[in-house]
């Protein structure tokens, strides 16, 4: 990772474009949610300029938190945010766990792999957010085990309430881009219609064009 600023918000938003990271239909998330679009920023590693650029923008963000917060060891949120979460710790030097959607029914039956001390300051790191309600399950885990989580790290912001969940669990969300950022630069490139930006607008919580 460079030493500058990162990469700006419209490079990485042209990323998303060039690589077809932004779909349209009728997508099931994993909160079982219905959106009218999907972010799939699982292409993303596959692509390892473009990879570069987005792990740029991570470690510009994961540095200020580690100078105003600090944490001691960064967790990974399987699936999607696990190459993100691994090639940043890796890049600061910072240990590594991850935590299981469900314990191991063998061995130590932990959800957290990976060495993590007591009272150790973990920074959660994942590809994007939407209700907020895996990263908050995450955090309890952590929490489980002696650490402390008080800041969380995701590209993508969707704004659905995930960082209002966050916020009411004490951990501050921090994100690169918000959806809302990332339709009007698309509409003003002209890589969507003035439908699709109104379909992602009136997803976002709380939206005025919400229906």
């Amino acid at each position: 990772m460079k030493s500058d600023a990162g990469p700006s918000k419209k490079e990485i938003v042209k990323i998303l474009v060039r690589t077809g990271a932004l779909k349209f239909g009728i997508f099931t998330l994993s909160s079982g949610k219905l959106s009218p679009y999907y972010i799939d920023l699982r292409v993303i590693p596959s692509l390892p300029a473009e990879f570069e650029r987005i792990m740029e923008a991570y470690g510009a963000i994961a540095s200020g938190i580690k100078t105003e917060r600090g944490f001691d060891a960064i967790a990974g949120i399987p699936t999607a945010g696990m190459p993100f979460a691994s090639v940043l710790a890796f890049k600061m030097r910072a240990p590594l766990v991850y935590v299981r959607r469900e314990a191991k029914a063998h061995g130590r039956e932990r959800r957290i792999e990976g060495i993590l001390s007591p009272g150790s300051k973990v920074l959660l790191v994942d590809d994007l957010i939407t209700t907020g309600k895996n990263l908050a399950s995450a955090a309890h885990s952590i929490k489980a085990e002696g650490g402390i989580v008080e800041d969380a790290l995701v590209l993508i912001d969707r704004e659905e309430g995930g960082e209002g969940l966050l916020n009411g669990e004490g951990i501050r969300l921090h994100s690169f881009l918000r959806i809302s950022e990332i339709a009007r630069m698309m509409l003003d490139m002209g890589a969507i219609s003035e439908e699709e930006y109104e379909a992602i607008i009136a997803q976002c919580e709380g939206s005025p064009h919400r229906g």
